[in-house]
């Protein structure tokens, strides 16, 4: 419970916060957020705890103490208001004054960018889940027939990129007019985003991955892969919060709550080994990351639930948990 004594204080807070604001259907609705991120982003926890556990011990407690400003802060806050200020070509300032005194014209804006959104973070996490099982080195195999399939792909030079692209472009015959270029260039630049984070990983870490075939993430490349994508994960749960809230404060806070869980999350995964002891954890995680990112680009043509989107990772992880208790169990006979 150690873990977690930094993340109640700060869920209690929020919720008094939320109650001196707007009341207690404020309360009520942050408390809500919060549990919505938290089921949102069990796959996060997971991915995150699998990179900072090879990352030295003054970048992981920069990541918690740094990283959880910029999460709740940056990403719950700021990044919303940056978008709205992209699109109407306003100031920070002018945009944060709209949220506070216009709520619904602020919700309209941020719904208006929905499609870049959309493909920027599920593109990026698109890579994500390409990159992971795209590789020839890696080892364990969850679903062996599917997985040892994908890994051969990647001995194809930047097969996960030609696949991504090519998802994209297939994605503009079914987006209308007036959305493709839209899709297409956000799509790109998350695209590129990743790649250019991941080769700049590999070049300062000297890493190209082993074992598991994954790029050590460590010291500031690391961190910034992180942030990013805890940025990626975010973006639907700032969208689906609209849908439950216009206040921009109440969302702050409800979101900035479950996201200061889900680094306790990453925390106790780290402190206890659990991604050493449960080995199919981390696969359980990046298929969910596939659901989301697909979630993601098909949103910008059909609305998905959130419960949907939350009950698909929590049901990977699950799945994944209980294959690594009948691995070990196997093992130990």
């Amino acid at each position: 419970m150690k873990h977690f004594y930094g993340s109640f204080i700060f869920g209690f807070v929020g919720l008094a916060l939320a109650y001196v604001w707007a009341g207690l259907p404020g309360m009520g609705i942050a408390a809500l957020l919060s549990l919505m991120e938290i089921t949102l982003s069990f796959d996060n926890a997971v991915v995150n705890a699998a990179i900072l556990k090879d990352m030295g011990e003054k970048w992981q407690k920069r990541f918690l103490t740094w990283g959880i400003l910029f999460a709740v802060f940056g990403m719950r806050l700021v990044f919303p208001l940056a978008i709205v200020a992209i699109a109407t070509s306003l100031s920070l300032f002018e945009v944060a004054n709209l949220a506070l005194e216009d709520p619904k014209a602020y919700s309209q804006h941020v719904m208006d960018s929905h499609v870049s959104i959309s493909s920027f973070g599920g593109m990026f996490l698109l890579m994500v889940f390409l990159h992971y099982f795209f590789n020839e080195h890696k080892q364990v195999h969850w679903i062996g027939a599917v997985e040892k399939s994908l890994a051969k792909l990647g001995k194809v030079e930047s097969v996960e990129v030609i696949v991504a692209l090519g998802v994209l472009l297939g994605l503009q015959w079914l987006l209308e007019d007036g959305d493709r270029l839209e899709a297409l260039t956000s799509g790109i630049v998350g695209v590129v985003l990743y790649v250019v984070v991941n080769s700049m990983t590999a070049l300062m870490s000297g890493n190209s991955g082993h074992g598991q075939g994954v790029v050590a993430y460590t010291g500031f490349m690391g961190f910034m892969y992180l942030q990013i994508l805890d940025a990626s994960f975010s973006l639907d749960g700032v969208i689906g919060a609209l849908a439950m809230s216009k206040d921009i404060v109440v969302i702050m806070l409800g979101l900035g709550i479950g996201a200061f869980f889900v680094r306790s999350m990453t925390v106790y995964m780290v402190r206890k080994g659990t991604l050493d002891e449960f080995v199919y954890l981390e696969h359980g995680a990046h298929y969910g990351i596939g659901a989301l990112a697909t979630i993601m680009l098909m949103s910008m043509m059909v609305h998905v639930s959130e419960v949907v989107t939350g009950l698909i990772g929590a049901g990977f992880i699950g799945f994944a948990l209980i294959s690594s208790i009948r691995h070990n169990r196997m093992h130990r006979r």
